[in-house]
């Protein structure tokens, strides 16, 4: 199989901190890949040292063919980018941030006109071409962000931290046109914290300390990494029940969701034993991929 990106062993060390730990991933051409988790987790140093902005300590990758570190300018050549700043310019107007992007991408003349209402239509900003970008909302200029990166229709595009700050009507619109690019081939690289974001992708690569705790479809994580029986307890003083929970002996994982608990069980016929521990009757709950990720840095940790 071609992959679009291929990782193996890709590091960056800054002095005495290691944003990315031997990052080992192959992603499929088409694919929404999203990089989930925490802040400062490596997430966005990942992304930079793939998009050949960043020089990596050691490891090596592959990206669209190109090796990472000797042909880095191709790369640049064939990707888009778009960062949570939205890189845009207040003091022009959409058609104008538009008509930028595409000198920089050198498109020509003769298919610049098509590609800017392309990326107006895409966007939904017609009939506003003329407008400051200054008086776009949040959720318009993170459309026009996204129209700036993919004006020379490339063959991925990385989103680091598209969403942040804006509604959350807005970002299931961006969802919406990121699934629509997928779908037409394009691959899709994408950071986020939003699990239900995460939810959309074709596979999530949960990151945490710089490392990559696991990669797959958001349906086959919350089957594999949370084998048992999942169920929620409401206690008060939650958060001091912690450790005498996950102490038992038919306790997987035990953790914070709010103020409930969610106990991760062996199976379905310890439920009797917790209720008679806790005095509170458990309820069995649906895993979600917060879950998840809570139990994979735990493991990690351990």
């Amino acid at each position: 199989m071609n992959f679009a990106i291929s990782t193996r062993e890709l590091t960056r060390v800054f002095g005495s901190f290691t944003a990315v730990d031997r990052l080992t991933l192959d992603i499929g051409q088409g694919e929404i890949c999203g990089f989930l988790g925490p802040n400062g987790a490596g997430k966005s140093t990942a992304i930079r040292m793939l998009c050949g902005i960043l020089e990596p300590t050691s490891g090596s990758a592959t990206v669209l063919g190109f090796d990472l570190l000797k042909e880095s300018e191709q790369i640049k050549r064939h990707i888009g980018y778009m960062s949570q700043k939205f890189s845009l310019y207040d003091d022009l107007t959409v058609q104008e941030n538009l008509n930028f992007y595409a000198g920089i991408y050198s498109i020509p003349n003769g298919e610049r006109r098509s590609r800017i209402a392309e990326m107006i239509t895409m966007a939904g900003l017609t009939g506003r071409e003329g407008e400051l970008v200054s008086n776009l909302s949040g959720g318009w200029k993170q459309r026009l962000a996204l129209g700036c990166a993919i004006i020379c229709r490339p063959s991925i595009v990385f989103l680091d931290e598209p969403t942040s700050g804006v509604s959350p009507t807005s970002r299931r619109a961006f969802f919406n046109i990121i699934q629509k690019l997928a779908n037409e081939g394009t691959t899709v690289i994408v950071t986020t914290h939003f699990m239900d974001e995460a939810e959309r992708c074709s596979r999530i690569a949960f990151i945490s300390g710089g490392k990559l705790l696991a990669l797959d479809a958001p349906d086959n994580l919350k089957s594999n990494v949370l084998e048992g029986f999942l169920v929620e307890l409401d206690l008060p003083d939650a958060m001091n029940r912690i450790s005498s929970i996950e102490g038992l002996p038919y306790v997987r994982e035990c953790s914070l969701h709010g103020p409930l608990l969610h106990v991760l069980l062996e199976d379905q016929s310890c439920v009797a034993a917790l209720q008679a521990f806790t005095g509170i009757l458990p309820r069995r709950i649906t895993p979600t991929l917060e879950d998840v990720f809570i139990a994979l840095a735990k493991r990690e940790r351990r």
